[in-house]
């Protein structure tokens, strides 16, 4: 299976930190964002990567190289402008290939264990929901005691997606070059009854503010 790590975010919301750097290789004790993730992935298994970027792009692919020395090939989905969740995965579906493959954000930090996610694929998606944050509490979605996910409009039982998930190309089906959305494509296929899902308990925070990097480096710093 393959793995692509979303990489295409500006990180507004770390400012200054992401004038001059992109927001996956903001640091987090030493190391950038998506080495964490590029390391994981190849612990797990993992050794064909896809990693898509647009702002200061190039300095991810400076970074990262090929993959060797991580003892992955990585190869790269430049995007001219920002297509979103949803447009850069479509735009990276040719490097993908024709089976499903794990999606992960560039953006967050976990201690997910990737290989769990190495089997196959029953219907369209397979979503890692994880407990509300606080500064999400409202959730995205409710899992159901037979795995499948459904909407969770009321906020009642509510998770929130992790930023990780496997994915089929079929999901894809119908759409068109540029920036879309991929939680409309999701709502559907779960209305068709065609996503499921698990829900973490470990670590897990979504680095969108100088509060949750902070976070992240208090966590590693109790790691060691």
């Amino acid at each position: 299976m393959k793995a692509m790590i979303l990489a295409a975010g500006k990180g507004e919301r770390l400012r200054p930190l992401t004038l001059h750097t992109p927001k996956p290789l903001v640091r987090a004790a030493g190391v950038p964002l998506i080495e964490y993730h590029v390391r994981a992935l190849a612990a797990a298994g993992f050794r064909e990567l896809v990693v898509n970027h647009a702002w200061l792009g190039a300095q991810i692919e400076d970074y990262l190289g090929d993959g060797e020395r991580f003892g992955v090939s990585i190869a790269y989905s430049a995007e001219g402008e920002p297509l979103e969740t949803g447009g850069g995965i479509f735009r990276a579906l040719p490097l993908l290939g024709d089976e499903p493959f794990l999606v992960v954000n560039g953006d967050i930090w976990t201690d997910y264990p990737f290989a769990g996610l190495c089997r196959p694929l029953a219907g369209l998606a397979h979503l890692v929901l994880v407990d509300n944050p606080a500064h999400h509490p409202a959730g995205d979605f409710r899992l159901l005691e037979d795995g499948r996910i459904t909407d969770a409009a009321d906020g009642l039982d509510s998770l929130t997606y992790s930023g990780i998930a496997v994915l089929a190309p079929a999901l894809f089906a119908g759409c068109r070059p540029g920036a879309f959305k991929l939680a409309p494509l999701l709502r559907q296929a779960m209305v068709d009854g065609r996503v499921g899902g698990e829900r973490f308990a470990g670590r897990w925070v979504d680095v969108g503010t100088h509060e949750r990097l902070a976070e992240v480096e208090r966590l590693l710093q109790g790691a060691r």
